[in-house]
């Protein structure tokens, strides 16, 4: 770069170039101005002229480059140029053109200004720097934006990554806009910024532990773009948007979006769902509450009424087989119901619920599948229903539930029981009667 200008500057000696000064101080002469005047008057009519030309320049280059590159980047299939053009690359260069002329051309323009000329190659240098580092950050989105096209890589916090390289980035720019200011080689200012570094490791705190808490969360997959997590601490519970560098967004069910600090979700808990959406299944567990009072031994004919269910049916009888050769077996008096065994109409609920879930086509048949009691509370016998839907989807497993649940709530009338409520309509029609 030195060599060009002095290799201008000598042409310049030779010709008219240098006759712009003179021209333009003549021009301004007719003012009628004293030669302090006249001379400053000078030097902002180049400075205006001069920035005129480069503005001109860089609407005319933006006008024509960037119309036919838009123009091959449509016809072309690949992704790449498209995301180059997206964050703006082409345009980061083009606006170096006229940089890079004005850091040729300024001591040409600005000759007999010795002083201006050392201005203004300083504020070129300076705006130099701003536009390449513009240009490096758009090429850090793009490679950021190409790489989450990777379906491998594409839940990674890549943002997070990109962030800290565009730091990294603005710290060097500042280092050399600052070398260039003041004059001193940038080595003085890191020395210089050794003694700062408590100050710094202060200022930017929340920065680091961002940085770090994102490669543990990569590292240790915890956390993946597009996973659903719930943290009830910050009323987060949807899809996980974006992993930057200090927070994570997650857009909620309600469409409303909630951001978390990066680091939090580290030191504090948080519940993932990937393990269910990748298992196929969405657990049901879900209990309905008998009343202890209707739950009886049932008598022969009421277990013969019972056969005509047909999922019913096989278990009745081999449970009936397996009821009669124990009583045999140990001359159970059966003039007592409490002797030996006897069926229940809980029990044989039970086991209908088992039976009507396992021949649901919409039930996983691979996952965990079973009917329990549960601890007996003021509120009846909870017998809780455990298994998972096949399909992972919200419309799907709250429909299926419901059509479960619909089923059998209709069904435990025929086994002479009643869910319990409060206070239960048997008790308000007897309140009523008296």
């Amino acid at each position: 770069m030195i060599n060009v200008i002095t290799t201008l500057n000598n042409f310049i000696e030779t010709s008219d170039l240098n006759q712009l000064y003179n021209w333009f101080h003549k021009l301004l002469s007719n003012l009628h101005l004293n030669s302090e005047q006249t001379h400053t008057a000078t030097a902002i009519s180049l400075v205006i002229s001069f920035t005129a030309c480069m503005v001109l320049l860089d609407y005319i280059l933006k006008k024509i480059l960037l119309v036919v590159i838009k123009t091959l980047i449509i016809k072309s299939k690949t992704k790449l140029d498209d995301i180059l053009l997206n964050n703006k690359v082409y345009h980061n260069i083009v606006h170096l053109i006229p940089i890079v002329l004005s850091k040729i051309f300024f001591p040409i323009f600005f000759t007999g200004f010795p002083k201006l000329i050392q201005f203004t190659i300083v504020l070129t240098d300076v705006v130099l720097v701003i536009a390449f580092t513009l240009l490096i950050n758009s090429i850090i989105r793009s490679i950021r934006d190409y790489i989450k096209t990777k379906p491998r890589l594409a839940d990674k916090p890549l943002d997070s990554y990109s962030q800290v390289a565009s730091i990294g980035v603005y710290f060097i720019a500042f280092i050399f806009i600052f070398s260039s200011i003041s004059g001193k080689s940038p080595v003085n200012f890191l020395v210089s910024l050794g003694a700062a570094s408590a100050i710094l490791l202060l200022v930017f705190k929340d920065i680091i532990m961002g940085f770090v808490a994102s490669i543990q969360v990569s590292a240790n997959d915890m956390v993946r773009v597009g996973d659903w997590i719930e943290m009830s601490k910050f009323g987060a519970d949807g899809s996980v948007l974006e992993i930057n560098l200090s927070t994570v967004k997650v857009q909620n069910f309600d469409k409303t979006i909630t951001t978390i600090p990066t680091h939090l979700l580290i030191s504090d808990s948080f519940k993932n769902y990937r393990g269910m959406q990748s298992s196929g299944g969405r657990r049901i567990k879900r209990s309905i509450n008998i009343k202890m009072s209707s739950i009886r031994f049932l008598e022969l004919n009421e277990i013969e009424e019972l056969k005509k269910i047909q999922l019913l049916k096989p278990y009745i009888e081999q449970r009936q087989k397996e009821i009669d050769e124990h009583n045999q077996l140990y001359q159970m008096d059966q003039t007592m119901p409490v002797n030996g065994r006897k069926m229940t109409n809980i029990g044989l609920f039970r086991a209908y619920i088992l039976r009507y879930a396992e021949q649901n086509p919409h039930i996983h048949k691979d996952l965990a599948l079973m009917v329990r009691h549960l601890q007996p509370t003021e509120h009846g016998l909870p017998v809780e229903l455990y298994m998972f839907v096949n399909n992972t989807l919200w419309a799907f497993y709250e429909n299926v539930m419901a059509d479960i649940f619909d089923h059998l709530f209709a069904s435990v009338s025929y086994f002479k029981l009643e869910v319990y409520e409060l206070p239960s309509s048997d008790d308000v029609r007897m309140f009523l009667k008296k």
